[in-house]
């Protein structure tokens, strides 16, 4: 069991995310520093300094900026961690079921896709971004521009999504696959997109 010790030390650690949150909030906003510093009486060389770190804040500059910003000192000091776990959500688009294991905001998102098997051609997709696929169950049949190829259960491939490509399961078992997208291939294998002249390489791993 970890002792006092052993603990990270909460309140640097809390000081050290004002700046930031504080550069956040005022963005969010659409805020200049400049304005910022207008309305809070602070000099923006300071307010620059604060969000970088570079000055400590202080209950002084804290309370007119917050005010500013209308932020709570609870919401930027923010002592108690947020709640961890995602709601997962399914949607179904015909033979594909499709759980988002991420936040919507996150950076990057995660799916767990579920494919019936079907008789229907694979129709392919492109748009931007970049994908990491996993096989957790079943066989995939992946085609990838001019190439067409097996994954099985066990196997991992990665590409550039700007390649048309098309995923469904091979065989009479459904298909199971763990997928993690960039922010602009979130779109996965939905309709829409433009298909550019480009070729990647597909790498394909076994764990």
């Amino acid at each position: 069991m970890a002792g006092p010790e052993d603990r990270p030390d909460l309140t640097r650690a809390v000081l050290r995310e004002v700046g930031p949150r504080l550069r956040a909030a005022r963005l969010k906003r659409d805020l200049t520093l400049e304005a910022l510093a207008e309305a809070t009486g602070i000099s923006a060389s300071t307010l620059s300094r604060l969000e970088a770190g570079k000055r400590a804040p202080n209950l002084e500059l804290l309370l007119p900026v917050t005010r500013a910003l209308r932020l709570s000192l609870d919401d930027l000091l923010m002592w108690t961690a947020p709640d961890p776990r995602v709601r997962a959500r399914i949607r179904r688009f015909g033979n594909l079921s499709v759980e988002y294991l991420s936040p919507e905001n996150a950076p990057v998102q995660t799916f767990k896709m579920t494919f019936v098997p079907s008789d229907e051609p694979i129709r392919t997709r492109s748009h931007d971004g970049y994908e990491w696929c996993y096989v957790l169950r079943g066989r995939a049949r992946v085609v990838l521009g001019d190439r067409e190829l097996v994954l099985e259960a066990g196997q991992a491939a990665e590409f550039d999504t700007r390649l048309p490509h098309g995923v469904a399961a091979l065989g009479r078992e459904p298909l199971e696959i763990l997928a993690i997208f960039n922010r602009s291939g979130e779109r996965i294998h939905l309709p829409g997109g433009v298909v550019p002249e480009i070729h990647k390489r597909m790498r394909i791993t076994r764990n």
